[in-house]
């Protein structure tokens, strides 16, 4: 990969009248590398992507899922886009929507940044999240009243 060190240097060799293979031998690069980046066919420090982006296919797709609901999880579109055939992990394709932005802009998620916050230290099993939960179809035929308790370190919640 062609460094910024490397493209100023050939840039400035360039500008003194040096010729494209007199650049290449002094950077121990190929002519053609030195003659794309003196044409800005390529930038420096980015790499060349060896084939077609997998995600590229389903943005049409991801457009109008993001148009129908702005909050979908990330993981339910994986679930859908993974059934139309994209081959890649979940990291990758959380890093293309935020790489391509897809999701639309929402003013009341957006309130929650920069907001202040208090960490609280919570040792695994340490601390019980209590809820009540309403079972309005019971088997007795009556609504039923369930107190829960949830493990925030890993999510398992008893009845």
């Amino acid at each position: 990969m062609f460094t910024g060190n490397e493209d100023m240097e050939a840039t400035a060799l360039r500008a003194r009248g040096w010729s494209i293979s007199a650049i290449a031998r002094h950077l121990g690069r190929s002519r053609e590398t030195i003659r794309n980046h003196l044409n800005s066919e390529r930038v420096a420090g980015e790499r060349r992507r060896a084939g077609p982006d997998p995600f590229e296919q389903d943005i049409p797709y991801l457009r109008a899922r993001f148009a129908d609901d702005a909050h979908v999880w990330a993981s339910a579109l994986y679930d859908e886009v993974v059934a139309l055939g994209y081959p890649s992990s979940y990291p990758t394709f959380t890093r293309g929507l935020r790489r391509w932005a897809l999701r639309p802009h929402c003013e009341a998620c957006a309130g929650v940044n920069g907001r202040m916050t208090i960490d609280i230290a919570h040792p695994p099993g340490a601390e019980l999240q209590w809820d009540w939960d309403e079972l309005p179809e019971a088997p007795w035929g009556e609504d039923a009243h369930l107190l829960l308790a949830t493990l925030p370190c890993s999510g398992t919640t008893r009845g």
